[in-house]
């Protein structure tokens, strides 16, 4: 397992270049920027195809800058520079644990005051080109697809804090170790159901406020959750974060030997959460790996939702609006169903039955999207019979 970039070089160059970027974020990160960019490129088709319009907002250009402004500017300069130079003096040890480093309260003084001094100037300069011209109201055009960064903004602030609140309802024991270790806590032990749930209520709030049809917005979006969700677990099998399977013991079957062994059957050696056993000789910080094999589980979700994507993608313009979404509701519910069989995972009793949060929360995405064919067609039937 790679739980940070410099492992993987390490790997494949036998050069060690401590960087201390996690694979996961990384990961993460891509899954963002993928998901992103597949809403833009169907916003713009939408636009094109005459289904969604610009909308004009009012935009005040030569407005004076206060010393307020300035003031603030001067602040955030100031955090940035006493990180960085901290960070910069103290690289190593910072690369060994760049969460913690980042939100201790150690830093250096002389950057933050020279970085401080910089945007205040730099804020200041903006100021003067300002001038004396008088502030004007213009109308602009907005589209549609020109709100997509913005809004992954907002999605991933609070798919992050969805991640976790699901996480401490998985598992409530885990929030008492978030006074201990605030750092490491708040970006470990991520729930991607909760991220997804989360960062769609956001991501609808968002479009709703800024008067984007839902129905269109949601099926533009539709094939970049999938490939979002399927990035993410990337990252999660390279770092070994622990979302893998149950033990799996038995011998690999015959009818995938032309696969190698660790996609039937894995250890996950060198797992970012130091979990199993000692490796033998292993000199580190991630030097653990399962006493017993276990099915790779996030591999597989990988290679599914991969898939799946590509299906969205082409069937995206055979629907019409709001199918698409629905579709893709009822695939990621089948699809996280299923592989919950043989996931480790937290159960809750219900009705004497042991059942995961993902598979409760998967049963009522499928649930969902079935209901949502079901109106979209019958509307669609009710149009046909008017015509």
């Amino acid at each position: 397992m790679y739980p940070t970039l410099s492992d993987l070089l390490f790997d494949l160059t036998g050069l060690h270049i401590p960087m201390g970027i996690q694979s996961f974020g990384l990961m993460m990160a891509m899954a963002f920027a993928g998901g992103a960019i597949t809403l833009q490129w169907e916003l713009k088709r939408k636009e094109k195809e005459g289904l969604l319009h610009p909308l004009s907002e009012r935009v005040l250009e030569y407005q004076p800058i206060g010393y307020m402004e300035i003031a603030i500017q001067a602040v955030w300069g100031f955090v940035i520079g006493f990180k960085l130079l901290f960070i910069a003096l103290n690289y190593s040890s910072c690369t060994e644990n760049p969460q913690q480093a980042l939100f201790s309260l150690k830093g250096n003084a002389l950057g933050g005051l020279l970085l401080a001094a910089l945007a205040a100037f730099l804020k200041f300069r903006e100021k003067q080109k300002v001038g004396d011209k008088q502030p004007e109201l213009k109308t602009v055009l907005v589209y549609p697809h020109q709100e997509v960064w913005n809004m992954t903004m907002v999605v991933a602030l609070f798919g992050l804090l969805g991640a976790k609140v699901f996480d401490y309802l998985e598992s409530p024991h885990d929030f008492d170790n978030i006074l201990q270790d605030p750092a490491s806590v708040l970006f470990s032990g991520l729930t991607m159901y909760g991220g997804l749930i989360f960062g769609a209520l956001a991501g609808a709030w968002y479009v709703h406020r800024k008067k984007i049809p839902l129905v269109f917005a949601f099926d533009a979006a539709a094939p970049g959750l999938m490939l979002g969700y399927a990035i993410g677990r990337v990252g999660c099998h390279i770092a070994g974060d622990g979302d893998w399977g149950i033990d799996n013991l038995a011998s690999k079957p015959s009818w995938m030997g032309f696969l190698p062994d660790w996609v039937w059957s894995f250890q996950y050696a060198h797992n970012v959460n130091n979990a199993g056993i000692a490796i033998p000789g292993c000199i580190g910080k991630h030097c653990y790996m399962l006493e017993n094999p276990v099915f790779p589980t996030p591999l597989y979700e990988a290679i599914s939702c991969f898939l799946l994507f590509g299906v969205l993608w082409m069937i995206r313009k055979r629907f019409k609006p709001g199918m698409l979404f629905c579709i893709y509701l009822m695939m990621n519910g089948i699809e996280r169903f299923f592989i919950e069989k043989i996931r480790v995972n937290s159960t809750y009793a219900i009705l004497g039955h042991h059942i995961t949060q993902a598979e409760l929360i998967s049963s009522a995405l499928f649930l969902l999207g079935l209901v949502g064919i079901l109106y979209f067609r019958k509307q669609d039937l009710k149009e046909a019979e008017v015509n």
